[in-house]
């Protein structure tokens, strides 16, 4: 992650906290959240729908500026989002400190084609993200695992990604991150050639 803020997110202090009130601001285009932190305590704040949408697509991972109104920014990261019916409801948010290690989860990004994939096996992904420890300023915003040399019947755990130097894995390093596997007619087809196989040889042990 940079150092330097390029996102930024304004809000705005929030005081109430009935239905009524909640109802209203999402009604005007606002979304109610919450930042906290051993720093800071809670505040109750609110965002605009649309700006939050854009600083999602990677504040989980990244942290960014959020400016609150009348009062001093934060550098944080959207620890939770809370949708109902496609429309974020609710947003939390955490305060991060530069000096203090955080736990984030990160995109895994897989890259190339798996050499299984082309003599008939199929590659499946179970997991992407990992959740990692490090500084703020350590952290990337995502990872890039190579995929190319996964043949059939290799499996990719998290113990095979290498992370940045100060970040730390706290995903189980037994995760199954990806796998090809044989596609039911090729394995189909294997056992058949095993099958005729073991017939030719039994044949010429019988002569």
């Amino acid at each position: 992650m940079s150092s330097e803020h390029s996102v930024t997110l304004n809000a705005e202090k929030r005081t109430g906290s009935t239905r009524a009130e909640l109802r209203k601001l999402r009604q005007q285009g606002r979304v109610p959240g919450v930042i906290y932190g051993s720093q800071i305590g809670s505040q109750s704040l609110h965002v605009d729908e649309k700006e939050l949408a854009k600083v999602a697509r990677t504040g989980r991972s990244e942290f960014f500026q959020l400016n609150v109104a009348g009062g001093e920014g934060f550098p944080a990261l959207i620890k939770e989002i809370q949708q109902r019916g496609g429309r974020v409801v609710h947003v939390d948010f955490q305060h991060v400190s530069r000096n203090k290690p955080i736990r984030v989860k990160i995109p895994v990004h897989y890259n190339g084609t798996a050499e299984g994939t082309k003599t008939g096996g199929i590659l499946q992904f179970q997991e992407t993200e990992l959740e990692v420890e490090g500084l703020p300023d350590q952290l990337p915003a995502g990872i890039d695992v190579d995929i190319t040399a996964l043949q059939v019947g290799d499996k990719l755990t998290a113990a095979d990604v290498q992370l940045p130097e100060g970040v730390s894995l706290i995903s189980s390093e037994d995760s199954l991150l990806a796998s090809v596997v044989l596609t039911r007619a090729a394995e189909s087809a294997e056992e058949t050639e095993d099958a005729e196989a073991a017939k030719e040889e039994a044949a010429e042990e019988a002569k």
